[in-house]
């Protein structure tokens, strides 16, 4: 089935907070320990990307059946993450270059997925992991063969406008498939300043067919959290919002039961693909 969540005005908006890495100072007299080396990698792709991310807290038994034997959601247990067990991010990629600098494929693509916070069931490894999409390329490098359905619709339409220095953006991105699943968002919004990561890392993103083998991404970005429900912050800034989601192989995970925890702008965002 398909679930029509309807938003307007009077929402609480949310600050992500940047979390520090404390420095322990060194003894008198020694010199600071090298900084191990990074291990060696392969690139695999680099691009920029525009995106619109709702993260989301949906049937912890219908999202299981996505995730491979061994593996769970990576639940936070507070911040702004807090409960969130799934993200629906819808992508617009542009000036997609391969290892050697040149176009890959079309240069661009666009898409909406499913990403998974994930943790090793009795182990130490986490990360992420893409269960299901609909895209313009299903062999988008962003997950493995296999994962992103062929989108039979395909909209994306973005817009800013300015009046006495206020700016406000409108987002209308549709996904549909021909076997029944459907992304579909509207949004409107107060724009704001988005808060950039100065120190971003590789991220692993494990294969939901082979968890054994992963990529890793590095993105650097600016994160502009509108609404959050674990961390409200007084404001109006997400005017009109509307989310259509669910059928074929989503319907479970979207059956009037999942809540929406963040809105989330992200303006730019710089991504690189690699392996290990």
């Amino acid at each position: 089935s398909i679930v029509n969540h309807t938003r307007m005005a009077g929402a609480m908006v949310a600050l992500g907070a940047l979390i520090g890495l404390a420095q322990i100072p060194h003894a008198r007299g020694q010199a600071p320990a090298p900084a191990p080396a990074a291990a060696p990698t392969n690139l695999v792709e680099h691009s920029y990307e525009h995106r619109f991310q709702l993260d989301l807290r949906v049937p912890d038994a219908a999202l299981a059946k996505f995730l491979p034997a061994g593996w769970e959601p990576n639940i936070a247990a507070q911040g702004p993450a807090k409960d969130t067990n799934v993200r629906l991010i819808f992508i617009d990629r542009f000036d997609i270059t391969g290892a050697n600098g040149q176009p890959k494929g079309k240069g661009y693509n666009r898409l909406a997925h499913l990403a998974v916070p994930i943790k090793q069931t009795g182990g130490t490894a986490v990360g992420q992991m893409i269960i299901g999409g609909i895209s313009d390329d299903p062999n988008d490098a962003t997950a493995p063969a296999g994962v992103y359905t062929q989108a039979s619709v395909s909209k994306m339409q973005r817009s800013f406008t300015s009046t006495g220095g206020a700016a406000t953006g409108e987002e209308n991105w549709e996904f549909q498939a021909a076997s029944g699943e459907r992304f579909e968002v509207h949004v409107k919004y107060e724009v704001a300043p988005a808060v950039r990561n100065p120190n971003p890392a590789d991220a692993r993103f494990f294969s939901v067919k082979d968890p054994a083998s992963f990529v890793l991404v590095r993105s650097d970005q600016g994160l502009d959290i509108m609404q959050n429900v674990p961390v409200p912050v007084p404001g109006n800034r997400v005017k009109e919002f509307t989310l259509k989601a669910g059928g074929g192989k989503f319907a479970a995970l979207f059956d009037g039961t999942e809540k929406v925890m963040s809105w989330d702008a992200l303006p730019w965002l710089v991504r690189t693909i690699s392996t290990p």
